[in-house]
């Protein structure tokens, strides 16, 4: 569904990304695992069309996608929730949701408000509200939530988990189990190593702008570096896969 080919990236002559290859098949939960700097969130900017890459090819569906305006890749299904919610904080929960489904025309907004508000009951109670004024996680829960009014084939999340408390890191999670359960192809970027690996299948781990690891989440999970970096010895799979 997704292909990146050997992309890099420079802010001004800084190079950021270093001819980064990867792939996220229909149907997956594919996650990128790395630290602060490492070059994820640029990566994502590539992908939705918000930065050019200065090399490489991006595909989606078989299409190249590099160069296309973001809205023209919003509309092909392929859709970012960036790191930091990134929120309209003064409009209502309903107007940012009715804001995620806009690209569509405003006869799809009713059908999406049903599905998000089942999804997230506490933003149906919240949808008079200022964004600005919600908690952290309740935050989080209206930016997944604006992505999905778009309709995406492909949900690519930026760092959901940051910045939350544990168990509202827990809940997050379980919706995203249940996206992909419906059917929702979730490219999940992280430095939540311990949350990412039991949410997926297989991963990519980044250090300064390369892809340096790829495998399974158990094959991630159980190599030494992972574990020094990310894990801890005491790692252990809290999910059945």
């Amino acid at each position: 569904m997704l292909k990146v080919v050997n992309v890099s990236a420079h802010y001004g002559p800084l190079p950021v990304l270093r001819r980064v290859t990867f792939h996220v098949d229909a149907g997956e939960i594919v996650c990128l695992l790395g630290a602060n700097g490492a070059g994820k969130s640029t990566l994502l900017k590539l992908i939705s069309g918000v930065m050019k890459p200065s090399e490489g090819e991006i595909f989606f569906d078989g299409v190249p996608i590099h160069g296309q305006a973001p809205e023209r890749i919003v509309r092909r299904g392929l859709v970012h929730v960036p790191e930091a919610r990134q929120l309209f904080p003064n409009l209502t929960v309903l107007e940012n949701l009715e804001l995620g489904g806009y690209i569509h025309g405003r006869r799809s907004l009713s059908p999406g408000l049903a599905e998000v508000f089942d999804l997230f009951p506490i933003l149906f109670e919240r949808r008079r509200q200022k964004a600005g004024t919600l908690s952290g996680g309740e935050q989080q829960m209206l930016s997944i939530a604006r992505g999905l009014m778009a309709r995406p084939k492909l949900l690519m999340l930026d760092e959901p988990s940051l910045g939350l408390a544990p168990l509202i890191v827990d809940e997050i999670y379980a919706t995203v189990q249940r996206l992909h359960a419906s059917g929702t192809t979730v490219f999940l970027v992280e430095q939540n190593a311990m949350g990412a690996l039991d949410l997926c299948r297989r991963g990519y781990v980044m250090e300064t702008g390369r892809i340096v690891l790829a495998g399974s989440a158990d094959e991630l999970a159980d190599h030494e570096e992972v574990q020094r970096a990310y894990l801890g010895r005491d790692y252990r799979h809290k999910w059945e896969r």
